[in-house]
């Protein structure tokens, strides 16, 4: 979609563009023009492209906080290739999360046909405003089955600010870590909503623990924004940029609601960490997942906090923040498991580790 016609800025997909030597933009009255990348989320899977900004027109914004379940919509791309197309659908949830296809996730979902090639395209309601882009479905045969993923325009605004400025998305941290709110927690908490983000540690010296956030409080919103789960946590922190205000509405179970003030502070550096050596890698260092780092709670392994230039690790592609879960396929969870696993291997390593959003196995001899 062209978002703003007088500089030429459009938004897609990053995986649309991903690994691109060259990337041209084809518009509706048929001109083919080459693009620039401005900047690239892969987070929310959100690109920024520029191109000449001559004779363009932009699409409206709509609010993707005011649309509802029922609500009819129309979703416009190119699917298969076979030429700018519209469907029409209406809006089946809301707030989808916990997919897998992104890192930050707040799907609106419909049944509006979307197919390969629709990806990047445009969600509209029927007064022509944008309120999400097209990114994902879900079908046993890479097709429509009425089950298709938008990013809220709301989200990905937020996105396209930080991209037109950084072109990239910094993210940061606050130093909490949270859960969701069950049925059996709600009534061990003594309260009787089930929607929220109930803290469950929180980093010492971090802006949560500077602005007396607890364990046991409840989250409820931020920035005015409800808080429904602890996935909105994640969606509200790394949308805000570092050094940014975010205020807390949160419930202390006895005590009552209040409203919290904090700065989202730097993201952690795994660089940061002493680690312990690996006298089978020589030169490398790592160290276990702790409260504080992003993906504290979501994966589990030894990171690799420090590679020697010039060792066999750095040769063969180590690198510091990679994540190390496997060594000659068995699963190691924490620096233990990972130094036991060495103890009882051949000279030839096979190890298996998360770069990012990808999974790379490296040989190491």
């Amino acid at each position: 979609m062209i978002v703003d016609a007088a500089r030429g800025l459009v938004v897609t997909n990053n995986h649309v563009i991903k690994d691109a030597q060259e990337i041209r933009v084809t518009l509706k009255d048929r001109r083919v023009l080459k693009a620039r990348l401005v900047g690239t989320d892969p987070g929310t899977d959100i690109a920024l492209l520029r191109i000449p900004a001559e004779r363009l027109t932009d699409i409206r914004f709509g609010d993707s906080d005011a649309i509802r379940v029922g609500d009819f919509v129309v979703a416009i791309g190119n699917p298969f290739g076979i030429g700018q197309t519209v469907t029409s659908g209406i809006i089946s949830a809301l707030g989808r999360a916990g997919l897998g296809i992104e890192g930050y996730e707040d799907f609106i979902q419909t049944d509006a046909s979307i197919n390969p090639g629709n990806s990047g395209g445009a969600l509209v309601n029927f007064a022509g405003e944008l309120i999400g882009i097209n990114t994902a479905i879900i079908g046993p045969s890479g097709g429509n089955v009425g089950i298709g993923f938008a990013v809220p325009i709301n989200m990905a605004r937020q996105v396209i600010a930080q991209l037109r400025r950084f072109g990239e998305v910094r993210r940061g941290r606050i130093g909490v870590t949270s859960t969701d709110i069950t049925p059996e927690l709600a009534r061990k908490l003594g309260v009787k909503s089930v929607e929220g983000a109930v803290v469950v540690a929180v980093e010492s010296g971090s802006p949560a623990d500077k602005a007396g956030l607890r364990k046991g409080d409840i989250m409820l919103s931020a920035n005015g924004r409800p808080i429904r789960s602890s996935a909105d946590v994640r969606n509200q922190v790394g949308l805000t940029p570092v050094g940014e205000e975010i205020a807390l509405e949160i419930e202390r179970p006895g005590t009552g609601r209040r409203l919290v003030r904090l700065r989202v502070a730097e993201p952690f550096s795994a660089t940061r960490l002493t680690g312990r050596t690996v006298p089978q890698l020589q030169g490398t260092r790592v160290a276990d997942i702790a409260p504080g780092m992003p993906m504290y709670g979501n994966v589990e392994g030894a990171i690799v906090v420090g590679v020697e230039a010039g060792s066999a690790a750095a040769e063969n592609g180590l690198r510091p923040g990679d994540v190390i879960f496997g060594v000659n396929r068995r699963r190691v969870r924490s620096v233990a498991e990972f130094l036991t696993a060495l103890r009882g291997a051949d000279t030839s390593l096979r190890i298996s580790l998360l770069r990012g959003d990808y999974r790379i196995t490296l040989v190491i001899r």
